[in-house]
């Protein structure tokens, strides 16, 4: 027994939470908690929290529903990121193979440092204007 709390998953609010959760889905290769699926029976989608798992059950990311979600300034800090997440990738064609794939999805280029020696990189917005980046490491 460790004496430390465990991370169970990292919160995102977001207005729209089945459009988020479905982005880092796809983006990420995650599944949906068992009741958390699409409805597929024509019925509306008003869920307010949804968990997104790895492929060994791991809850990875919940999304949260909120009425308004001002979206961060950066690289101003009018209004601060407060949080962005952080993805790697083995080298530089895999990162500019993602790159592709986040912005097909619906994510927004912020920086471009794919040329950056030390730590090639892109941030993004994700659909609800989180930051997220993707880098070599």
């Amino acid at each position: 027994m460790s004496g430390y709390p465990r991370l169970l998953h990292t919160v995102l609010d977001t207005t729209d939470a089945r459009e988020l959760a479905e982005f880092y889905r796809q983006l990420l290769g995650l599944r949906y908690r068992p009741g958390d699926e699409p409805p597929t029976d024509g019925t509306a989608d008003d869920r307010d929290w949804l968990v997104l798992r790895d492929s060994d059950g791991a809850a990875q990311l919940a999304f949260q529903l909120v009425d308004h979600l001002p979206r961060t300034t950066w690289p101003r800090h009018d209004v601060p990121m407060q949080l962005h997440l952080d993805f790697t990738v083995p080298d530089a064609s895999e990162l500019e193979r993602q790159r592709e794939r986040a912005e097909a999805l619906g994510a927004k280029l912020l920086l471009d440092r794919a040329d950056d020696p030390d730590e090639p990189l892109y941030v993004f917005a994700d659909p609800s204007g989180h930051p997220f980046c993707i880098f070599v490491a």
